[in-house]
């Protein structure tokens, strides 16, 4: 059971990434902005399993990130390994009815994703345009995740109930 489960937890997180990466960069980018599939991946599997499965999504969507489109190996992995991790010390309160702290986590997420994007990527080279990332970059992707996240999340709750039930 528990190699089925992380069968389909790797075919996810490949197709998630496929469709961060390709679909939604192209076809429903709006303003140059796309949601981030992956944060919503391991956000959503580190509240509905717990730290170490948070950590092995964020792990495995980080390493591809980087593979495909990282200049340093391993630095979006560590970033959502981290986002996985604190969203699995929620694993214990969290109620899967409840879309809310989901919703929120996702939020805080995305933006600590886009902001230590920036630090690393950005500040590092001289570029100290923050409140202009922030505005134009930052906070509509966060509000795009969201609103993808009042769908996505449902689907992958849907998932995560069949998969615990076998």
């Amino acid at each position: 059971m528990r190699v089925r489960r992380r069968i389909i937890m790797i075919l996810l997180i490949f197709f998630c990434f496929l469709l961060q990466s390709t679909l939604f960069q192209s076809t429903f980018a709006v303003a140059d902005v796309a949601p981030n599939l992956m944060v919503i991946l391991t956000v959503s599997f580190g509240l509905m399993r717990g730290k170490r499965e948070g950590m092995f999504v964020g792990f495995l969507g980080g390493i591809l990130s980087d593979l495909f489109f990282g200049s340093a190996l391993g630095f979006t992995a560590l970033l959502y390994v981290i986002i996985g991790y604190c969203c699995g010390f929620c694993y214990r309160i969290f109620y899967d009815d409840d879309v809310k702290m989901p919703v929120i986590l996702i939020a805080v997420s995305d933006i600590g994703y886009g902001t230590a994007m920036y630090l690393f990527q950005f500040l590092l080279r001289g570029r100290v345009e923050f409140f202009f990332y922030l505005r134009r970059v930052i906070i509509p992707e966060m509000i795009y995740t969201v609103v993808v996240t009042l769908v996505v999340y449902r689907l992958l709750l849907l998932l995560n109930r069949r998969l615990e039930r076998r």
